[in-house]
């Protein structure tokens, strides 16, 4: 399975995050056996894809997250413990997913050709997501925190404001994938900024933007020690 060196995000934070073509792996996803590590949920859930783009998605990203985790366990891919954690919002067992005892956490996340998976000491969250069109910016820009709007109205219509959206979503997924909370918790409430550099400050969280492929944008949250 085909992937770049992981990125190393901060020394101190000990997070890394592996990157993975989905155009480059999927053709190995469809050798006889390939699939065996995945769990017969997984199994249904890559069946029930109509479209083929989406289903290599799927399992190039969950067999590329048991094949990690089980290096950093001593395990078998398949054998890999996953739970879940109990969600913030709710107290109910459908939070973050993690592995039985968190001896390491993770976050994966998909779009298009690429995967990101994330490994922490500590609960990380990770996201990337295409530059979306002026169209899909202008319908879901009103549910971002009122200072993200004001920023975002300020940059010219067309591809620098997608940008833009694209990096403020990322830095609130990649958070909200950290705490658990995920889109249970609503997107305006935590400001994380839409300009370029260094995410806004979120107490007790390290947002930073990560290097994506031209038309993505990608961020990684980690809780603070």
């Amino acid at each position: 399975m085909t992937m770049t060196e992981p990125q190393t995000v901060c020394e101190e934070s000990g997070a890394e995050v592996h990157t993975f073509r989905v155009s480059a792996a999927a053709a190995g996803t469809r050798e006889p056996g390939a699939r065996e590590p995945l769990s017969p949920e997984e199994r249904e859930k890559a069946d029930g894809f109509v479209q083929e783009a989406d289903r290599d998605r799927y399992v190039v990203a969950h067999l590329a997250l048991r094949r990690l985790l089980a290096e950093r366990l001593g395990t078998d891919p398949g054998a890999v413990p996953f739970t879940r954690a109990d969600c913030p919002v709710c107290g109910a067992p459908h939070g973050r997913p993690s592995v039985a005892g968190d001896p390491v956490h993770f976050s994966l996340s998909h779009a298009g050709d690429l995967v990101l998976i994330a490994f922490a000491p500590v609960q990380v969250g990770v996201d990337v997501e295409r530059h979306p069109s002026s169209r899909a910016v202008a319908q879901t820009s009103s549910a971002l925190h009122p200072r993200e709007q004001r920023e975002l109205a300020a940059v010219p219509e067309g591809e620098a404001r997608s940008a833009a959206f694209a990096r403020c979503w990322t830095r609130k997924e990649a958070y909200l994938k950290g705490t658990g909370a995920g889109l249970g918790e609503d997107v305006g409430i935590t400001y994380v900024g839409t300009l370029e550099g260094r995410p806004a400050e979120v107490p007790g969280w390290r947002l930073a933007d990560l290097e994506a492929a031209p038309g993505y944008a990608a961020a990684l949250a980690i809780r603070e020690r």
